[in-house]
């Protein structure tokens, strides 16, 4: 087909039950102002009772590609397992309950290609499971591996980085955090880069991992103490300066 051709940014979409928030997702998708782009559905559940209704919404879209995984393997390995298909030069993530601007891909591709980046990020708006919003992430200009030890505010559905570059540091089979350790190796190497307007709906849902606070924080020492190599004392410290700069942006986000 021809439009494989111009492919530039694939979109990877891990989807475990979000029938209520997917097609909010997919349209923003469909309706980015940017034509060169690919979706590359993974659908990672073993009960295919929502398959159908995936089928029905992406049927009549040559730029949409739909994986169905045997068993759950994660969102991280899901992400991974698209990665290794994807046509485009570049990776962009958007989660089956996030909503983009419909202007996200070409401002972020732009500001890319303009100053030679291989990785950015957004600022994004918190949306409930209403579509209210609830809070903010303002993404900073610029990160190293030592501003990321300390605060972590990159959303994964604002990302988008050089294929080249995702696969040499793919994610991990964490529960949560699984991010967190590809944004650490990749600012070891580069600094990540960040766009100040608000280009993201990033959606908090009672019921959802990146809400479980108690597997937070579990995942974060995971990642100093196994990922990182850190000792088990360090680790501790480190979850904590994460922990209280994370409250810290909470309390002065609500003055």
């Amino acid at each position: 087909m021809a439009y494989k051709k111009k492919i530039q940014v694939s979109v990877i979409m891990p989807y475990y039950r979000k029938k209520f928030f997917f097609k909010r997702s997919l349209n923003s998708f469909i309706s980015q102002r940017y034509r060169y782009k690919e979706l590359i559905i993974v659908y990672d559940d073993e009960n295919k009772n929502e398959l159908n209704q995936i089928k029905k919404l992406i049927k009549k879209y040559k730029n949409i590609i739909l994986l169905i995984n045997k068993k759950n393997i994660g969102a991280g390995l899901s992400r991974n397992k698209a990665a290794r298909i994807a046509k485009g030069k570049y990776i962009a993530f958007l989660d089956a309950d996030d909503i983009w601007k419909s202007n996200k891909i070409k401002i972020q591709l732009d500001y890319m290609r303009k100053n030679n980046i291989k990785i950015s990020h957004t600022s994004y708006s918190i949306i409930n499971k209403d579509q209210k919003i609830i809070g903010y992430r303002r993404a900073k200009l610029k990160q190293n591996y030592y501003d990321l030890l300390n605060s972590c505010d990159i959303g994964l559905s604002s990302v988008i980085l050089e294929r080249k570059l995702f696969l040499k540091n793919q994610f991990s089979s964490n529960k949560t955090k699984e991010d967190y350790v590809v944004w650490l190796k990749i600012s070891k190497k580069l600094p990540i880069y960040g766009i100040s307007k608000f280009l993201l709906l990033w959606r908090k849902t009672e019921n959802s991992l990146s809400s479980d606070t108690f597997q937070k924080l579990m995942d974060a020492f995971n990642v100093y103490y196994k990922k990182e190599g850190f000792n088990f004392l360090y680790s501790i410290y480190r979850v904590g300066i994460l922990s209280m700069n994370y409250f810290l942006k909470r309390i002065k986000q609500n003055l």
